[in-house]
């Protein structure tokens, strides 16, 4: 597999070197020459998820890793389901919350930790990331006690949920963590400076576990099968996907997978307020606000890092912007999607609650689609007790770390303090 940063084309890699180094020279993302195309979609579909899984990411990897290779890291990844849940007869919601953070970042957090460890062999690595949720948890979870690996995590103090936090602060071991006196575009900031920084990044031997890193988002790519293979079963149509929005990296994996020649009719990119990809593909012209709070904080993002990956891929195989609607969903009208997928029997959470109303916004006469829930609803139990007048019970995961002290420190918005903090703890 050979990729090119998308800011200095000239920069080129294999997928051992993009995952090591995580983001190219001027933080340029990396991005494949090409993308393999499968055939058989038939066959591919009636298989069962993780034998698919080996064989949709061998197309990517086994030319340089071995087919051997990537059976094994996907065995050790993916080992647990993700049901397709009928909520009537045009919405279906794709759970991605039954992995152990409760969240789909554990499906590009685990096959990232696998291919790092395979990679890494006996050398020492920092992993350093931000996280405005559920990568946080997924993340620290993936990596946790691996040896010769260590871990870091930025998030805005305040602005995730306490049940969140907890997952991932609590660890402690090789997991450290930071409360940034800021929002998520400021701890995101903060990441991409430490990789501008060589002394930090040679001298931590760092890696970035965002959605920037190419292992996360090709690990992604096999829930969009998972949906429309379950799909198919029911529905011989292509669906529309719905697609709850913050750094936009499952977006970028949503089309990787068309591209890959997944039937999928439509993506809609659903956000919160903080819409500045809904206003682009509006206007064309591309006007990040400040970052506002709202209750889906996983997608309180105004800078998504992946968009440059999404438009690569329509510019690669000349797909029209207008594949994807942009569609933005206030906190009025995110309470009352909640509230409306409960009276029809399915409980969910806010971003979800976005995904499903930005698919009812869009979706044609005729159309069916899917809406990823991407986190469990017990994660953002305040919200959800409150918008639908509930006391949600702890599933056995978050009722372990509840009253667990959070070992995070504070810091301030200021590089030189992570700096410093840095290499005081992993030099």
């Amino acid at each position: 597999m050979q990729l090119y940063n998308l800011k200095h084309p000239s920069q080129q890699v294999n997928f051992s070197q993009a995952v090591t180094l995580g983001l190219g020279k001027d933080r340029g993302l990396f991005f494949p020459s090409e993308i393999p195309v499968l055939k058989n979609m038939d066959e591919l579909l009636a298989m069962d998820f993780v034998p698919r899984c080996k064989v949709v990411l061998g197309a990517w990897l086994a030319d340089e890793l071995g087919q051997e290779v990537v059976d094994k890291l996907v065995d050790k990844a993916f080992n647990f389901e993700l049901p397709l849940v009928k909520v009537n007869d045009k919405l279906s919601s794709l759970e991605l919350f039954h992995g152990p953070t409760l969240a789909f970042k554990d499906f590009g957090a685990r096959f990232m930790a696998q291919c790092v460890s395979h990679l890494a062999g006996d050398n020492k690595l920092t992993i350093l990331t931000a996280t405005s949720g559920d990568t946080g948890a997924a993340v620290a979870d993936a990596f946790y006690g691996l040896e010769n690996v260590n871990v870091m995590v930025l998030f805005p103090k305040g602005k995730i949920s306490e049940l969140q936090e907890k997952m991932f602060t609590t660890l402690g071991d090789n997991i450290h963590t930071v409360a940034v006196e800021s929002d998520f575009d400021a701890c995101q900031a903060m990441v991409k400076q430490a990789f501008d920084d060589p002394e930090v990044r040679d001298g931590l031997h760092l890696n970035s576990a965002n959605s920037i890193n190419i292992s996360r988002l090709l690990a992604q790519v096999c829930y969009y099968f998972e949906a429309v293979a379950q799909f198919y079963r029911e529905h011989q149509q292509a669906p529309v996907v719905s697609v709850p929005s913050g750094n936009f990296g499952n977006l970028t994996a949503g089309l990787f997978a068309k591209a890959m020649g997944l039937p999928i009719k439509h993506f809609v990119a659903a956000t919160n307020s903080n819409d500045t990809v809904p206003r682009y593909l509006q206007s064309g012209s591309w006007q990040a606000n400040p970052t506002v709070a709202t209750m889906s904080n996983a997608m309180d993002v105004s800078e998504p890092s992946n968009w440059p990956r999404v438009e690569a891929i329509c510019q690669q195989l000349d797909w029209p912007l207008s594949l994807i609607s942009g569609v933005k969903v206030d906190e009025a009208t995110t309470s009352c999607s909640l509230k409306q997928l409960e009276a029809q029997g399915y409980l969910s959470e806010p971003h979800a609650a976005i995904a499903a109303q930005g698919l009812e916004q869009v979706m044609a006469e005729g159309d069916k689609g899917i809406f990823l829930a991407t986190a469990h609803p017990a994660k953002f139990k305040d919200v959800v007790d409150r918008e639908l007048a509930r006391d949600l019970p702890l599933p056995p995961e978050l009722e372990a770390v509840a009253n667990k002290e959070s070992l995070a420190v504070p810091l301030e918005a200021d590089f030189e303090q992570l700096k410093a903090h840095m290499f005081k703890l992993l030099a």
